[in-house]
């Protein structure tokens, strides 16, 4: 199994999520938009990005209007439609139950582990246990047998 892939895989499943609630802060314009996510390192392109938005405008999730640039041509911002706000509250508890669950998940396998590295310690020591001693032993029989 390729571990790029999975990673790849995991953003991608979470992109769209990530998407709306960017959006859903206020109108916003693309480029800002791949910034935002660039910053919190959710690697996205705009040859990524630009389908996705045309997907959720055709699911009548976004919406967008034209804006006069002083700057150049005129700019697309996108603003999340009462469906789309309704659609990321969804996704928002799903990403909840999820999150807590894998933690949960993480949770429990730390502290199983932890628990075998304890166990496993403790067996190491206590088969060191009878050498220290027999050590200790031979160490006090030389110290008496050098004091006559």
């Amino acid at each position: 199994m390729n571990l790029e892939n999975t990673q790849i895989q995991m953003r991608k499943g979470i992109l769209e999520f990530c998407i709306l609630k960017v959006i859903s802060k206020g109108e916003i314009y693309a480029s800002d938009m791949l910034d935002e996510l660039t910053d919190a390192k959710m690697m996205v392109v705009e040859g990524t990005l630009y389908p996705l938005l045309t997907r959720l405008r055709k699911a009548e999730l976004v919406e967008y209007k034209w804006v006069e640039s002083s700057y150049g041509p005129p700019r697309k911002y996108y603003k999340l439609t009462d469906k789309g706000y309704s659609f990321l509250e969804n996704l928002t508890s799903t990403w909840m139950e999820l999150t807590t669950a894998t933690n949960q998940i993480l949770s429990w396998v730390d502290s199983k582990t932890s628990k075998v590295t304890e166990e496993k310690e403790a067996i190491v020591t206590e088969k060191a246990k009878p050498k220290k001693e027999k050590k200790k032993k031979e160490d006090k029989e030389e110290k008496e047998a050098g004091e006559q």
